[in-house]
Parts: structure tokens; sequence; C-alpha cells
């Protein structure tokens, strides 16, 4: 008997104070929310707190669950909340290339991926919460 195979990953928008979205550059994807794939045996929410620690430098404290945007076709499930920051140091992280704060319109502009504008635009939507999006 074969187990399927998922990935599920967790992403956070990190609102400051000043309402403003951390956001990370990678690589490969351009501008996008700090999160990244869940480890085996590992809480999503233990995976949403290290990736953004690991990829921005900041401490978090998950304020929300908002939803899961599910691509079935290549068996991921993409788990987001809010967060706010409650220390560290911000620092881009292996294997972002630059971090930090903008005001969510500037974010929008510079995230690049349609879909990952979709994801911050539904977690900033409390009326949507909590939502599940399959593509």
């Amino acid at each position: 008997m074969s187990f399927p195979k998922h990935i599920v990953t967790a992403g956070v928008v990190v609102l400051n104070d000043d309402h403003e979205i951390l956001i990370v550059k990678s690589p490969n994807r351009g501008w996008e929310l700090p999160g990244g794939q869940v480890k085996e045996k590992e809480s999503i929410r233990t995976a949403a707190l290290r990736e953004v620690k690991s990829k921005t430098g900041i401490n978090i404290k998950l304020i929300r669950f908002c939803g899961i945007f599910q691509n079935v076709r290549a068996g991921i499930c993409h788990t987001l909340f809010i967060g706010k920051p409650i220390g560290g140091q911000l620092q881009a992280g292996q294997p972002c290339l630059d971090v930090g704060y903008f005001p969510v319109e500037t974010a929008l502009r510079l995230v690049s991926w349609k879909l990952f504008k979709q994801r911050i635009l539904y977690c900033l939507d409390e009326k949507k919460h909590p939502f599940f999006v399959e593509f």
C-alpha cells in the first residue's frame, strides 16, 4: 500500500503597528509572504513561527488562522495566518535576497505572482475567514 505524498506549508501576513506588511524577496519567485514547508512531525503553528524567524529574523505572535489555499494537482496545502512582530532583528535569512515592511498597497505592487497577491488579500479580509480555496 502506498501512502499519498502531500506538502503542507505555513505562511504569515505579519503586520506591524503601522499596519505595514512584512514580505521577503525569494530568488525564484520574487516578493512574497514569509513562510515555508512544515517539517514531518511539526505543528503548522510551530512551522509558521520558525519560517518567519528564519527568513526575516523577526519573532512573531500568531493572532489568527485565516485559511487554506490548496493546489490539488501539486498536492500542496498552503495554510495562512495573521501575525504580529514581538521581537528580533530584521534581516534577510537564507535563501531570501531582501526583506522589509511595506505599506499594504506597496507590498501588493511588489508581489508579482497573482496567487500570492490573492493570499494576502484574503488574509486581510476578515469577512473571508476562514477560507478554503482550491485550484
